[in-house]
Order: C-alpha cells, then sequence, then structure tokens
C-alpha cells in the first residue's frame, strides 16, 4: 500500500484526486488550512498551516509520495487587488513542503504549477516558459509558481533519489470549486449568480475572450498518470480546445432554462487569450475525457443539488477560524 499526502486535497482538484488514489487502494493523508465539511471518509487528514516548515516535516513523515496542490485560486480581479495573497503563501508552501519531503526521504513528488507562467501568445508551449515574462495580468502568481518549478528543477539536478514532476494545468473547473460571485473564476462565478436570481446576468467582458477549460477530475487524472510513469518535463494539462467566454456562457445559459444574459464590455477579464498547446502529454498516452458541455452540466447539477449548501456551510466554518 502506498503511503501518498495530497496538500490541498479538500480543494477542487484534491477531492477527485483523493477519492481516485483511495480508490486504487493507497493510504491517502491531506494536509490542508481547512475544509473539514469537504472531508472524504476513508483519508487520514492533518488541518495545519504549511506555511510554518516544522508542519509539513510532520505530515511529510513516512510518506512515499507527494501531490502538492495546496495554493491559492482566484479571479484576476483578485489578483490585482491582493497580489501579496497570492505571491507570498504560494512560495512558502512550495519551499517547504518540497523541502521537508525532501528530508523524509519521499520518492516521489509533483508539483502543481499553472497557466499564470505563461506570457500572453497565441497558442502556450511547454518550453517557451523560460525565454519570457509571466503576463502582467498573472505577474505575482505566475512569479511564484515559476519559483517552484525552478526549485523543481534544483532538486531534482541535485538530488537523484527522488522524482520530480511539474503539471501545469489551464483553466480548471469542476464540482467544489470557488463559487464566490466576487472571487471565483469564471465558470463556478456564473453558476452562482444565475442560481441567486440575477437576471439579466451581467458578465464582463465582450466574450470573445479566449480561454481552454479542463475539468478538475481531469487534471487528477493527468497528475496519477505524471507520477505513475515519472514523466519529468513540464506539462500542460487542459482539453487543448480553445473555446470563447460567449459559448461558455451560452452553455451555462442553457442549464437555467436559457437564462438571459448581457456583455457589459468591462471589468477585468484578464488576458483576451489563454490556450495551452497539449500535444507533449498526449503524446505519452494520456487524454481528458470530459467535454466542457458534459463538465458544466454535471457541475451546475451538483451545484443545485449539493454544492449550494455544501457551499454555504463551508464558508461559516472558515468563519470560525
Amino acid at each position: 500500500m502506498t503511503r501518498i499526502l495530497v496538500t490541498g486535497g479538500t480543494g477542487m482538484i484534491g477531492r477527485y484526486l483523493v477519492e481516485e488514489l483511495i480508490n486504487k487502494g493507497n493510504r491517502v493523508k491531506v494536509a490542508s488550512l481547512d475544509g473539514k465539511e469537504l472531508c472524504h471518509k476513508d483519508a487520514e487528514y492533518q488541518f495545519l498551516d504549511l506555511r510554518n516548515f516544522e508542519n509539513c516535516l510532520e505530515v511529510c513523515k513516512d510518506i512515499d509520495e507527494v501531490y502538492h496542490l495546496a495554493g491559492v485560486k482566484g479571479s484576476p480581479k483578485m489578483c490585482r487587488e491582493k497580489p501579496a495573497d497570492f505571491f507570498v503563501p504560494t512560495i512558502t508552501f512550495s519551499i517547504n513542503m518540497m523541502e521537508a519531503a525532501r528530508r523524509c526521504k519521499v520518492k516521489k513528488y509533483l508539483y502543481t504549477s499553472s497557466v499564470g507562467v505563461y506570457q500572453p501568445a497565441e497558442i502556450f508551449n511547454e518550453d517557451d516558459v523560460w525565454k519570457t515574462f509571466p503576463s502582467e495580468n498573472d505577474k505575482f502568481a505566475g512569479w511564484a509558481k515559476r519559483m517552484g518549478e525552478l526549485q523543481s528543477e534544483a532538486y531534482l539536478k541535485q538530488y537523484g533519489d527522488c522524482f520530480y514532476g511539474i503539471v501545469r494545468p489551464g483553466n480548471v473547473y469542476g464540482r467544489y470549486d470557488n463559487f464566490d460571485s466576487e472571487t471565483g473564476m469564471v465558470i463556478p462565478s456564473l453558476i452562482s449568480r444565475i442560481f441567486s436570481g440575477e437576471n439579466p446576468l451581467k458578465v464582463w467582458g465582450n466574450g470573445r475572450e479566449i480561454r481552454d477549460f479542463i475539468h478538475a477530475s481531469d487534471v487528477a487524472s493527468a497528475m496519477e498518470f505524471v507520477m505513475n510513469n515519472e514523466i519529468e518535463r513540464p506539462l500542460n494539462v487542459s482539453n487543448g480546445n480553445p473555446v470563447r467566454i460567449s459559448d461558455v456562457v451560452s452553455l451555462i445559459s442553457k442549464n437555467f432554462e436559457n437564462a438571459d444574459y448581457l456583455f457589459t464590455n468591462a471589468g477585468d477579464t484578464g488576458d483576451s487569450k489563454r490556450y495551452m498547446n497539449t500535444n507533449l502529454i498526449k503524446s505519452y498516452g494520456w487524454e481528458p475525457s470530459i467535454p466542457l458541455s458534459e463538465g458544466i452540466k454535471d457541475t451546475i447539477e451538483w451545484y443545485k443539488s449539493e454544492g449550494y449548501k455544501g457551499y454555504q456551510r463551508y464558508n461559516a466554518f472558515k468563519e470560525k477560524f
């Protein structure tokens, strides 16, 4: 039985990953700052602050593999207004966890980077990252994620007794996302606002912005694939299918009996185009399995039946700390 640690395992991707790892017979420990309302019943949980190095050493004891998912996620508006809230924790989590894992002789370590490491371009290719700077819209979070990638590269070169992998997920969505109307990303934010009765739904921008969305369960699948195959190259993880925000809004609207919406031609929309080249990970044999229309439908159905109540409980829990 492999002993696996998932940091940030109560988050959106982490939930899918933990369930998959447990279903395959692994012993899974989850390290998270909070989230008691979102626990998997068969995992071991430790709720602690990974900015404290001693806590990182504690959770890494007797662990074979680490999936490092812990981080900070938010909208372009949040990135712009609270950059330190992204920059400092992201770097601190990364440095502490990777060093703690090394000292505890962990055999495999996966670092979760981000689409934010890229500069705006027609298409994001893995090998182009270090030829450019991150977008101004992702300056602080992007540089913080790049530092984690550099740490992985340095450890891989200096310490040969552990595998270090890097994945760069695209625009991730799914159950357990942040559905806050102000700080959430585009898909969960729009879902919660329509559900709350906003009519017509006001959408920032003009709808022509291009994104590449991937369901959180597919990201979890890709992470496990990279670890099992010990692929040491940084890999884009997304669908590789560009879609306009107007098409995304239309898909969401159809699941709410064609709710009305309009574009404001204003607001913090981030870069006009974020589209990943996914040929590299596909060349190793991995493919995403959930089309955008099915993923959005599943997310909305979950939110209507479970997510709204769970999200309210989760916010109430966080207010206590």
